[in-house]
C-alpha cells in the first residue's frame, strides 16, 4: 500500500479520535495545527493521520501494541511531521 493510500484510509480512524472522548489530545493538537496561518482543517486530518500511519506502521516493524505516548508525542511535535 502507498503512503498516500495508507494515510487516506486512516482519514476515518483520525475523524473518529477528533469526536472521541478516549483520545482528546487529537482533537487539541487538531484545533492547535487549523489556528496555524498556513494549515487548513484538511491539511491538518492529513497530519494527524500521518502520525497514525507511523506509529502503526511501527507496531508491525517491531511486532508491539500501539505505543499511545509515542503517538502523542509525534502529535505533540506537528506540524514538524515524523521522519520516513
Amino acid at each position: 500500500m502507498e503512503e498516500t493510500d495508507l494515510i487516506t484510509a486512516l482519514i476515518p480512524a483520525i475523524k473518529d479520535q477528533l469526536k472521541s472522548k478516549d483520545t482528546p489530545y487529537v482533537k487539541k493538537t487538531f484545533e492547535r495545527l487549523i489556528k496555524l496561518d498556513d494549515t487548513d482543517d484538511e491539511e491538518a486530518i492529513k497530519m494527524l493521520a500521518l502520525c497514525l500511519a507511523d506509529e502503526t506502521n511501527r507496531m508491525f516493524i517491531d511486532k508491539r501494541n500501539f505505543d499511545e505516548l509515542r503517538y502523542q508525542v509525534m502529535l505533540n511535535a506537528l506540524p514538524e511531521l515524523p521522519e520516513a
